[in-house]
C-alpha cells in the first residue's frame, strides 16, 4: 500500500511541474511581460525573452514602406488625383482597387514600379478599398491596406461648360461655365480658371450671379486662334463645406470671322466674313407690338428644324394655348435663352421679307417647308453659320437683349465688364 501512496505522490507532482511549465508556455505567447517573480518575461527553460523574440521576427520584416492616400478612413476625397500607393525601400508587385461593392477599378503601377494610380476618373460619393503588396530587395513582401470615401454630391461642384473640347466655333463665343452650386468664393474658384488664346489677345472672367461664370477678351477672337480652358477645380473650396472635383483642361478653334447686321428699319441682313460682305438677304423682324431685341447676340444652338410653340415664351390665346405652334420650323438658330431666334419661315408670303416685319420677335428668312433647300435665304444662311457666330441686330425700337440672356456678354462695354470679375 505504502509503494501505492508513493507512485501516486510522485504522479502528482509530476502534473504540477507539467502545470508549471504549460503556465510558462502561455506566458511566452502572451503579450505583455512576464510575471512579478520574473520581470523580464524570461523563461526558465531556455534563456530567450520577447524583447528577443521580437527581434528576431524584425529581422524577417521587408524594409519596402507602402503609402496609400487618402489615409485610411477618409472621406471628401478627391475623385481625381486623391488615389495613389507609392512605395521606398522596395517595389511594387500588386495593387488592388476596387469599390465596396466589390467592382474593380483600373489602375497602372509605374514603370520604375514605384507608384501606382488609377487609370480614370472615380465616381462621387463611393467608397473605395486599396491592397498593395511590395517586395524589398531581399523578396520580402509588405502589405497595406486602406479604405475611403470620395466627396458627395452635396460637398462638391462642377462647372458645366461651352464651348466643347475639339469645337470650332465662331469669334463672339465666350467661354461660359455654369456652377451646380451656389458660388460664394468667387475670387478662389476664378483663380482656378485659366482662358488663354494663340491670339494673345486679354481674357478676363465675368460673374453672372452666383452660378454662371463667362470668359470673354475685349473685342471678340481673332479668327483661326485656338483658345484653351484649364480647370483646375480640384479641391477648391467654392462655398462653405463643398469642393470642387474637376480638372481638365479644354480646347478650341476659332473659325472665320462672320459677323451679320440685321438691320429691322431696311429689313436686310448683312453677312459679312472678315469684314467683307458676302450675301445681303432679306428679312422679317418683329412686329411693332412683338419688337426684336436689339444688340449683339450669339449663335447658342443649330436646328435643322424644331418646333416652336408660343404658349413657352408667353403668347396665348384665352384658352391658354400658344398664340402660334409650329412643329417644323425650318434653319432655327438661338440667339437668347428667351426664345429669340433667326429661322427660315415658309409659312409667311414672299412678299413680307424686306418689305415688313410680321414676327413674335424673332428674325425670319424666307424658307421652304422640310428645310432641305440649301438655297433659300433660310437654308443658305444655315449651311454658312456655326455656333458663335454674331448676328448684330439693329434698329429695332426695343431694348438692348440683357448680357446674360444668351451668350451676349459682348453688350457690355469693357470697363463693365471687367468689373464682373472677382480677381
Amino acid at each position: 500500500m505504502e509503494k501505492r501512496v508513493m507512485t501516486d505522490s510522485k504522479r502528482r507532482r509530476g502534473l504540477t511541474v507539467a502545470s508549471a511549465l504549460l503556465g510558462g508556455v502561455l506566458v511566452l505567447s502572451a503579450c505583455s511581460g512576464g510575471s512579478d517573480e520574473n520581470p523580464k518575461g524570461e523563461s526558465e527553460g531556455d534563456g530567450s525573452s520577447q524583447s528577443k523574440v521580437d527581434e528576431a521576427a524584425a529581422k524577417e520584416t521587408s524594409e519596402a514602406q507602402i503609402k496609400i492616400t487618402p489615409k485610411d478612413g477618409s472621406d471628401n476625397a478627391s475623385i481625381n488625383s486623391a488615389a495613389a500607393v507609392t512605395v521606398t525601400k522596395g517595389t511594387l508587385s500588386e495593387v488592388t482597387m476596387k469599390t465596396a461593392a466589390g467592382a474593380a477599378v483600373a489602375g497602372e503601377i509605374s514603370a520604375d514600379k514605384k507608384s501606382w494610380k488609377p487609370s480614370g476618373q472615380l465616381e462621387r460619393a463611393t467608397a473605395y478599398k486599396i491592397a498593395a503588396t511590395a517586395k524589398d530587395s531581399d523578396g520580402r513582401a509588405a502589405h497595406e491596406n486602406a479604405s475611403f470615401t470620395t466627396v458627395s454630391p452635396a460637398n462638391s461642384f462642377i462647372g458645366n461648360f461651352t464651348p466643347e473640347d475639339g469645337s470650332t466655333v465662331g469669334v463672339g463665343m465666350p467661354v461660359s461655365i455654369n456652377f451646380d452650386k451656389a458660388i460664394t468664393n468667387k475670387a478662389d474658384v476664378q483663380k482656378a480658371i485659366t482662358v488663354s488664346s494663340t491670339s494673345g489677345q486679354e481674357v478676363v472672367g465675368h460673374w453672372f450671379g452666383a452660378n454662371r461664370l463667362d470668359f470673354r477678351p475685349e473685342e471678340y477672337w481673332k479668327g483661326n486662334s485656338t483658345v484653351t480652358l484649364k480647370l483646375n477645380l480640384d479641391g477648391v473650396e467654392g462655398a462653405s463645406g463643398v469642393y470642387g472635383v474637376q480638372q481638365k483642361t479644354v480646347t478650341f478653334k476659332i473659325g472665320r470671322n462672320q459677323v451679320s447686321i440685321v438691320d429691322a428699319k431696311t429689313k436686310t441682313m448683312k453677312v459679312t466674313q472678315d469684314g467683307k460682305t458676302i450675301r445681303t438677304i432679306p428679312i422679317s423682324a418683329g412686329a411693332p407690338e412683338n419688337k426684336t431685341y436689339e444688340g449683339r447676340m450669339v449663335i447658342s444652338e443649330k436646328f435643322k428644324e424644331t418646333r416652336m410653340d408660343g404658349s413657352t415664351v408667353g403668347f396665348t390665346k384665352e384658352d391658354g394655348k400658344g398664340e402660334y405652334d409650329i412643329k417644323d420650323v425650318p434653319h432655327a438658330m438661338r440667339l437668347s435663352t428667351s426664345g429669340t431666334f433667326i429661322h427660315g419661315n415658309y409659312w409667311g408670303a414672299k412678299s413680307i421679307f424686306g418689305s415688313v416685319n410680321t414676327s413674335h420677335g424673332c428674325v425670319g428668312l424666307s424658307d421652304t417647308k422640310g428645310a432641305n433647300d440649301t438655297n433659300s435665304p433660310g437654308g443658305w444662311f444655315y449651311s454658312h453659320s456655326i455656333v458663335g457666330d454674331v448676328v448684330d441686330v439693329r434698329n429695332t425700337g426695343d431694348e438692348t437683349i440683357a448680357p446674360d440672356n444668351g451668350l451676349n456678354g459682348w453688350n457690355l462695354d469693357w470697363a463693365a465688364w471687367k468689373a464682373g470679375s472677382a480677381v
